[in-house]
């Protein structure tokens, strides 16, 4: 009976401070926002500073200085960032997310959309700007090799943080909102995060190929192909948010005046 009474108790302290917090937050995603782009236009100040003095020989010592020493650096403090993230999310998980309040969960679901603009941020910079760097620097200063200033800042930093910021937005969704903890898997959530995070693996075939053939540095070659590929999965965003407005739909009832949607008289 105590344990009974201590769960109840327990779930309207949670419930009462859960209704103190603001249903639309914008502040967490907006800040993660701003300083992915405020660190990647660091990144890319570093590059025009050292890219063409110590960027075009990967044996020289100065290489070694400048970018195998970025690729250690960040590649080590995102392995440590990324198991603590999902160690966070999982920790503090929602154990009865099945009977989440809805204003609660209507909270959550606004808060996800942040996880998904950032990943979106994070992707463009990733997949696009730096991708594009990275053929652009191929044509005009040196081949495609297994190390280069701008294959490490693509693979190495960029495309790892987006990954992070992906998996982390569906490692919330999966233990913190009913619709994707409780009715089976998502495929076009999946399909969002995995298709993304393939392109490094497939950029790991692709360094192997550049060192092993001279080809045109064409981004059309074969090689290549598999990034057009799994970019395209980033398509599947259309679906995620298709359903999550539908859930929204759902659970704004009762709160149209909170969120905007009264109708006008």
């Amino acid at each position: 009976m105590t344990f009974i009474i201590d769960k109840i108790q327990g779930r309207a302290a949670t419930a009462t401070a859960a209704a103190d917090q603001p249903l639309i937050d914008l502040k967490p995603s907006l800040i993660a926002a701003a300083a992915i782009c405020v660190f990647f236009i660091g990144v890319r100040g570093y590059e025009q500073a050292f890219g063409w003095t110590t960027g075009m020989d990967s044996f020289s010592g100065e290489f070694q200085t400048h970018w195998m020493l970025v690729l250690y650096i960040f590649g080590t403090v995102e392995v440590i960032v990324f198991l603590a993230l999902l160690t966070y999310i999982w920790k503090t998980r929602d154990l009865d997310v099945a009977n989440v309040e809805p204003r609660e969960e209507l909270r959550r679901t606004f808060y996800l959309l942040g996880w998904l603009f950032v990943y979106g941020v994070a992707f463009y910079w990733g997949a696009s700007y730096f991708g594009e760097q990275d053929a652009s620097w191929h044509q005009a200063a040196v081949r495609d090799s297994s190390f280069t200033p701008v294959n490490i800042v693509k693979f190495y930093v960029a495309d790892p943080i987006y990954i992070i910021a992906g998996i982390g937005g569906f490692m919330y969704a999966r233990t913190r909102l009913p619709t994707f903890a409780c009715k089976g898997w998502s495929i076009a959530y999946v399909l969002l995060f995995v298709g993304p995070l393939m392109i490094v693996p497939s950029a790991a075939l692709n360094e192997w190929g550049s060192a092993v053939w001279i080809m045109e540095e064409l981004f059309v070659a074969p090689l290549h192909w598999t990034f057009v590929f799994f970019g395209w999965f980033s398509l599947a965003a259309f679906g995620v948010i298709l359903l999550i407005i539908g859930r929204i739909q759902e659970l704004s009832s009762g709160y149209e005046d909170v969120l905007g949607l009264a109708p006008a008289e």
